[in-house]
C-alpha cells in the first residue's frame, strides 16, 4: 500500500474524477517518483530505471512475471496507477503487446504527461470501468494474454465488482493455456477477505500461489499479498528461494497451504461482493 503523506501544491497534481486528488513527487526514499492518491502511494517509477520495482508487492508481481516463458509478452493490465508493471514488462521483454484499462481519465493524464512512456513501448491506455473494459478489449485477446495484472483501487480498496466469481470468469477468457493472473489483494489481520479473494479465484483457475511477507501472510498485520493463478502449473519452481532472498523476504504459498489458507472460506459472488477493507491511517505513517 503506502504511506501517508502530506499534500505538496508544488508538484504537479490532478482532481480525479471520484473527488480526490493525484499528485506526482519525487520519492523520499530512493530514486525515481511517487504517484501519491489523497496522500497514499500508489505507485513508484523510475524512468531512468524501469526495472526498479521499488514497493514489496510489485516486487514480488515482477518476480512471477520474470519466470513466465521467455520472449515478448501479451499482457493486460486492469488498473495503471503510473504504469510500473507495464514499463517494466517493456524494459525486460521487448516487444510485449500490452493493454492498460485505468477508470480515471485526469490520473492517466498526469502520469502521459509527467512520467511519459518509453518511445516506441507497444502500451494502449484505455480509459474505462476495468470490468467492463474486459469485455470491450479485441476479440483477439480472448485466450491469447500471456498474462493479466488485476491491480485496481478506488482510493485505498479494491471495488466490490471487481472481487466476484463473475468478474475473474471473464478475466480468465483472456489467457492463454499457460497465462497467468497476477492480483493484488489488500487486508489485515485475519485475512477474512483476502482468504474469500482467493476461494473465489481457485473456483476458475485451479493453479493458485500466494505470495506476501510472512507476518501479512499469517494474517498478523495489515498489507498486500500477490496472488498468482493459472489454467497451467504456475512456473515456480525457482521463487522460494527468490523471494526468501529478498530484498524485501516474503514466503509463497502453494498446494496444500493454499487449500489450508481458503479452508472455510465462501466463494465471493456479485451478490455479496463487498469492496476491500479500508487501511487505518496510521498504517501509512513513518
Amino acid at each position: 500500500m503506502g504511506r501517508m503523506r502530506a499534500r505538496d501544491t508544488e508538484h504537479p497534481q490532478a482532481k480525479l474524477d471520484h473527488g480526490g486528488v493525484a499528485t506526482i513527487a519525487p520519492s523520499e526514499f530512493t530514486s525515481g517518483f511517487e504517484l501519491i492518491v489523497d496522500g497514499t502511494p500508489q505507485s513508484h517509477v523510475d524512468l531512468d530505471d524501469p526495472t526498479h520495482l521499488h514497493f514489496e508487492y510489485i516486487v514480488r508481481m515482477g518476480a512471477v512475471i520474470d519466470q513466465l516463458p521467455a520472449g515478448p509478452l501479451t499482457a493486460v493490465h486492469l488498473g495503471a496507477g503510473a504504469l510500473t508493471v507495464p514499463r517494466y514488462i517493456d524494459a525486460t521483454r521487448p516487444g510485449s503487446r500490452q493493454q492498460v484499462i485505468e477508470w480515471e481519465a485526469p490520473l492517466a493524464a498526469l502520469v502521459r504527461e509527467h512520467l511519459p512512456l518509453p518511445k516506441g513501448a507497444s502500451i494502449r491506455l484505455r480509459i474505462g470501468d476495468a470490468r467492463a473494459g474486459v469485455q470491450k478489449l479485441p476479440a483477439a485477446l480472448i485466450g491469447a494474454c500471456d498474462l493479466v495484472v488485476s491491480d485496481v483501487y478506488s482510493g485505498a480498496q479494491t471495488p466490490a465488482h471487481l472481487t466476484s466469481v463473475e468478474f475473474y470468469r471473464e478475466v480468465s477468457q483472456l489467457l492463454s493455456p499457460g497465462g497467468v493472473l497476477l492480483i493484488n489483494v489488500a487486508d489485515g489481520p485475519g485475512l477474512a477477505f483476502a482468504r474469500r479473494q482467493v476461494a473465489t479465484v481457485a473456483a476458475v483457475l485451479p493453479e493458485v500461489a500466494v505470495l506476501a511477507d510472512t507476518q501479512v501472510l499469517k494474517g498478523r498485520r495489515f498489507g498486500n499479498l500477490v496472488v498468482a493463478a493459472s489454467a497451467s502449473p504456475l512456473p515456480t519452481e525457482w521463487l522460494p528461494r527468490l523471494l526468501a532472498a529478498g530484498p524485501h523476504p516474503a514466503k509463497i504459498a502453494q498446494g496444500a497451504e493454499v487449500k489450508t489458507f481458503v479452508q472455510g472460506a465462501h466463494i465471493v459472488t456479485d451478490a455479496d461482493a463487498v469492496a476491500s477493507p479500508r487501511p487505518d491511517a496510521s498504517l501509512f505513517l513513518r
